[in-house]
């Protein structure tokens, strides 16, 4: 019995000293593999996913722009068409990713429009919807007759900060009341609400049209920086940042004659332009050429008294409206151009195109340097009748994204702005 037991013992010592050699021979191994692996170089990289690029200088909207593609390929891949596909041609960057942010858009975007500041003064509506500031005064009227707007800030995207420069330029505001309006306004919004400053006014935005707006606003250096400013005139040299701002396109309405299209056979005049020598771009478009043959240019605007719609009905009759920057850079001329189908020859530096990230302007525009303007006549005469049927065609399918209307319609003026507000919300949100 006692052999027995010794024996049990015995065999129990030799199992667990078996087991501990086990474990110290598999530790041994597992300890010298990783120490080879230790010293093995790393493995090279894989190459970077290419980037699709939506807004310039945005890597958050590059994200996004990621996001709607994946989608756009796996919409493409189940067979989802839109029966409206055919509207979405080459004058767009990128036709489908165009039409799937915009149908985005239109299921989610909301703005909170302040409620603040007494109507009858300047603010909440507009002063009027013709004339020069009728695009400022489309939006405000837009913007309320949407279903962009929301009466809860917390489910907003963007909030409008709704102070109209139009209506103190009607009351006789001096710029020097102007700025100090716009920054007691803005004070007073900072100090009631906690929007702004969650992001310092990053996803806050204001409306205004022509010079005026830029005038009122430059003396609020927060307000310009921070917030994104649609505004008629974005010259670089007041400002304007590309990848934030909105260049908001001045649309002089009503439209005194119907809109242009499909009459390349009546356009027998080379170039137009008739306005004030009111810039050095201007001045030097006159002298050189107010005396040639072929393209009419006039160093003043055109007289009603010469006869009923003169100005307008000179658009019917040429292919190339030349549009030089004025005092400001942008002027309702390129609107006018684009309604009555003669096809906008833009003679500036440093401007900022409106809709320039949905639209390609190269395919119904002529896009020209200042320096370009003593060599003018020959570069439109060197565009070939195949070149110039392109051009025309291609303005006539944009006409309907630089139309105001009450209420707004699907890709309007008013649908391109939201549009390019959408897309800096997502810059601010990623």
């Amino acid at each position: 019995m006692i052999a027995g037991k010794q024996q049990l013992q015995q065999s129990q010592l030799f199992s667990l000293k078996g087991s501990i050699l086990t474990l110290s021979i598999v530790t041994l191994i597992s300890f010298t593999y990783f120490s080879f692996k230790s010293l093995r170089p790393p493995l090279p990289l894989s190459p970077p996913t290419p980037q699709l690029t939506l807004l310039p200088s945005a890597t958050a909207t590059n994200r996004y722009a990621r996001k709607v593609a994946d989608r756009e390929e796996n919409n493409a891949d189940t067979g989802k068409h839109d029966d409206n596909d055919e509207l979405f041609t080459d004058i767009y960057h990128s036709p489908k990713l165009f039409k799937l942010n915009l149908e985005e858009m239109e299921r989610k975007f909301k703005v909170y429009i302040y409620p603040d500041g007494d109507p009858k003064t300047f603010y909440q509506t507009p002063r009027k919807l013709t004339g020069k500031y009728a695009s400022e005064g489309f939006f405000f009227q837009n913007i309320r007759e949407s279903r962009f707007r929301t009466d809860d800030p917390d489910q907003a995207h963007l909030f409008f900060i709704p102070i109209s420069c139009h209506k103190m330029r009607g009351k006789g505001t001096s710029y020097e009341n102007m700025t100090i309006i716009v920054q007691n306004y803005l004070d007073s919004l900072m100090g009631k609400y906690p929007y702004w400053n969650r992001t310092l006014g990053a996803d806050h935005f204001f409306v205004t049209c022509h010079d005026v707006g830029v005038r009122a606003t430059e003396g609020v250096p927060f307000l310009v920086k921070n917030a994104i400013r649609v505004v008629c005139s974005p010259s670089y040299d007041v400002g304007f940042i590309p990848h934030k701002d909105v260049a908001l396109p001045q649309v002089l309405q009503p439209f005194a004659l119907p809109a242009g299209g499909n009459d390349v056979e009546n356009r027998t005049r080379l170039g137009f332009w008739a306005g004030h020598r009111n810039s050095k771009i201007r001045v030097i478009l006159a002298r050189v050429w107010e005396n040639d043959t072929e393209l009419d240019i006039s160093n003043n605007r055109i007289s009603r008294a010469t006869g009923h719609l003169v100005y307008q009905k000179r658009f019917y009759r040429t292919k190339f409206c030349i549009c030089p920057g004025g005092s400001q850079v942008n002027s309702a001329r390129i609107a006018d151009s684009i309604h009555y189908g003669c096809v906008p020859v833009i003679l500036s530096n440093y401007y900022d195109l409106p809709f320039n990230d949905i639209l390609d302007w190269r395919k119904f525009a002529v896009v020209l340097k200042e320096s370009d303007v003593y060599q003018l006549k020959q570069i439109l005469k060197n565009i070939s009748d195949e070149e110039f049927f392109s051009l025309h065609k291609n303005l006539v399918k944009v006409q309907k994204h630089f139309q105001w209307n009450s209420p707004p319609i699907k890709y309007d003026a008013f649908h391109m702005v939201m549009y390019e507000l959408w897309l800096r919300h997502h810059v601010i949100k990623y």
